[in-house]
């Protein structure tokens, strides 16, 4: 009987994992580490009744908290019987949204002393560009980079730790040590906390990069939740941390601040920022007539797909 466990982030990397030829049972794990409030390592009950809280809001209440909750202690239930009896292989994209995850859960294993513990993470594919994640691959490209994983080494745990640290403070100074750190164990941790620091508000704007981007693109006349996200989507930095749900979080903040700065017209007055019977394609969104005058950028041309906002998006906390 083959005992080891594959897990990953994001459902879309799961099936992929599992529909490969890999031996093992795929676990996907389901959080926004990098944000809300938590302490570092192992959670204690309060921690994951405010992960659960925070969580409910972040999907606009398309996610019920105590279904997180119940999400959430059952995965940290599988990772205590994980370390116990099995070889566990991380699967992880180099984006903000993994590495926080993998700190975390490298933290959480090692506080649990698993034995066989490996990883893979994967920065870049041959023929794949923009590269963003593991979800882009097929069953056996995702196989053929199985060779590559790596034994997770002693200095890894203690980077992780503080990583895990960092992001669970939301230390901005520790953060921004970290973005700097040359010959990092875990390498691809500097570039996805700097991507971090860019999501904080400018001092000027007051806006974060992602929420900067978003309304750029709808003064320079990108109309639908489609198309901004196409627009965003080809004028941020590859590899890609947010998603829809994400995006339209942010869009529906700057409904939100005083005065406003973009005006939603649709069938509600914000987008919905899980799954919802109202469709997408009936929502306008336009800069605010009283926030000034509008900037103009030039939007890169997009293909079909992208422009209808379907293209692989990594969820903040996907359906378990």
């Amino acid at each position: 009987m083959d005992t080891k466990l594959h897990i990953t982030s994001g459902d879309s990397a799961g099936e992929i994992l599992a529909k490969s030829s890999l031996l093992g049972e795929v676990f996907v794990w389901h959080d926004i580490l990098y944000d809300g409030p938590r302490h570092p390592g192992w959670p204690t009950e309060d921690t994951l009744n405010g992960r659960a809280t925070f969580l409910e809001k972040a999907t606009g209440g398309g996610l019920d908290r105590q279904l997180i909750l119940e999400t959430l202690r059952y995965q940290y239930h599988r990772l205590t019987e994980a370390a116990l009896n099995k070889h566990i292989v991380l699967w992880f994209d180099a984006c903000l949204f993994d590495q926080s995850m993998l700190a975390h859960i490298l933290t959480c294993i090692r506080s649990r002393h698993a034995e066989k513990v490996e990883l893979l993470c994967v920065d870049e594919f041959p023929g794949i560009e923009p590269f963003h994640g593991l979800g882009q691959l097929l069953p056996d490209q995702l196989a053929s980079l199985y060779g590559n994983r790596r034994p997770v080494t002693d200095d890894q745990f203690e980077f992780a730790a503080r990583v895990d640290i960092a992001f669970a403070t939301q230390a901005t100074d520790t953060l921004a040590e970290l973005s700097n750190t040359t010959n990092a164990p875990l390498p691809w941790i500097p570039a996805a906390v700097t991507r971090w620091l860019l999501e904080r508000p400018d001092p000027v704007t007051g806006l974060g990069r992602l929420e900067d981007l978003a309304l750029t693109a709808i003064r320079a006349g990108s109309d639908t939740p489609g198309k901004i996200f196409a627009s965003v989507a080809a004028n941020d930095t590859p590899p890609r941390f947010w998603g829809h749900t994400t995006l339209w979080a942010k869009i529906n903040a700057l409904v939100e601040r005083d005065p406003p700065l973009i005006e939603i017209e649709g069938p509600a007055d914000r987008l919905p920022q899980w799954e919802s019977e109202l469709p997408l394609s009936e929502f306008t969104i336009r800069p605010f007539a009283e926030s000034g005058s509008a900037r103009c950028g030039v939007q890169p041309p997009v293909s079909a797909d992208v422009a209808n906002g379907l293209t692989t998006a990594q969820w903040p906390f996907d359906n378990p």
